[in-house]
């Protein structure tokens, strides 16, 4: 009787790490999940059926191998199609986005982008949550968590947008608890969460995208305006003591360049967003489409040809290889991944943007640095929903148990 309980709870206290394999991919197959557990066939075989009896992994009832494969063939664990979701919500500079998002990161539905943001924030994640529930109710799918990203540092405990710098709100809006206002008002029974959009693009791509695998992940992207940053350290966001660490974009890289809403000038954020490129190209901003659809539609089509447009293209270039070294300096990381406008940089001319890193990094070639282009679409999307997944992650059965409680 004590060693069946306690093979229960082995693996009971297994089922949040088991469910994070299955989540990042991780462990396809049963015998992958007992050897990266750590625990028996039978403790593993416990725990994937215990998941899918939460319904959020199947488990394929008759094993299988690819061809060519030695050893017994092992059951293959699969995200469930019918499976809970979360809604996760993005506010940027040029208009919010709601989605439906299931384990895995994959995005089940999601509302066109709304191109104003009006300069109430309640007004504006009461639009988005509204949405949202819309989503939920065509879909028909359980809502367990809801995450929202915002172009601002979130300092914590207090939940507050600190400095939405390209939007009109007020310093230190109180976004979560307008969220969680919001989603009660929706009739949506669901815990929220903020975060700062590149911290959870960062996220993102270290679970789901281009920095899988990476043990000390820095983000750097350009927005729809502006430029922020993110440290992923073995699998943790770093934000600092208060929410607000890593604010790349108020590096410095030319002390008389533009004037920054900070106070100072020539940071990153307005030397290397697409507003930046759009001038330095002699282009002034069109009234379709946002401003970094208009920054890309110009690197890919007008670079090759055009002489300003690659004389700008490299004068932005230049300077993020020198905020990235600069970074390289201080953090170390063994992977940047860039995303917006600088991951259209680095695919217009990877070799220039390496090459200016390694001028201007302390450790030149030395560096263990790789450089590579975010690989998700919507990955603030995809982070914020990891945010609302986190607490199911961290225990699958406690987070669904109200309504387990209920059947």
């Amino acid at each position: 009787m004590t060693r069946s309980r306690t093979r229960l709870e082995r693996g009971r206290n297994a089922l949040g790490p088991a469910l994070q394999l299955v989540h990042t991919g991780r462990a396809p197959t049963r015998a992958v999940l007992t050897t990266e557990l750590g625990v028996t066939r039978a403790t593993a075989g416990a725990v994937a059926a215990e998941l899918q009896t939460l319904g959020l992994i199947t488990v394929d009832a008759r094993p299988g191998a690819p061809a060519g494969a030695q050893g017994r063939p092992s059951h293959r664990l699969s995200i469930a199609d019918d499976g809970p979701v979360v809604l996760a919500g993005q506010v940027h500079a040029d208009g919010y986005r709601a989605a439906l998002v299931a384990l895995g990161g994959t995005i089940v539905a999601t509302t066109p982008s709304c191109q104003t943001v009006d300069a109430d924030p309640a007004q504006v994640i009461g639009e988005l949550v509204a949405a949202g529930a819309d989503l939920l109710a065509t879909s028909g799918r359980r809502c367990v968590g809801a995450g929202l990203a915002v172009p601002s540092a979130v300092a914590e405990p207090e939940g507050t947008a600190r400095g939405p710098l390209h939007l009109a709100w007020p310093p230190g809006a109180p976004v979560r608890e307008i969220f969680n206002r919001c989603l009660a008002d929706a009739g949506l029974p669901a815990d929220g969460h903020c975060g700062n959009d590149v911290n959870l693009g960062a996220l993102a791509e270290h679970r789901h995208g281009a920095g899988h695998g990476a043990r000390h992940l820095l983000c750097v992207a350009t927005g729809h305006r502006g430029v922020g940053g993110a440290l992923v350290l073995d699998g943790r966001l770093h934000t600092g003591s208060a929410g607000l660490a890593l604010e790349v974009g108020h590096l410095t890289v030319d002390p008389a360049g533009r004037p920054c809403q900070c106070g100072s000038r020539g940071c990153l954020d307005v030397e290397t967003d697409p507003l930046a490129l759009l001038d330095a190209a002699g282009r002034a901003p069109g009234p379709e489409g946002s401003l970094l659809d208009q920054a890309r539609d110009l690197i890919r089509t007008e670079y090759p040809t055009d002489p300003a447009v690659r004389d700008a293209t490299h004068a932005v270039t230049d300077r993020l290889g020198q905020g990235l070294a600069g970074l390289v300096n201080i953090l170390n990381p063994d992977r940047i991944i860039l995303g917006g406008l600088h991951r259209w940089l680095l695919e217009a001319n990877p070799g220039r943007l390496r090459a200016a890193v390694r001028e201007h990094s302390l450790w030149g070639k030395d560096s263990n640095a790789t450089l590579q282009p975010c690989t998700l679409d919507h990955n603030s999307l995809v982070g914020a929903a990891e945010l609302a997944w986190q607490p199911v992650l961290d225990d699958p059965h406690a987070a669904l148990q109200p309504e387990t409680a209920q059947q």
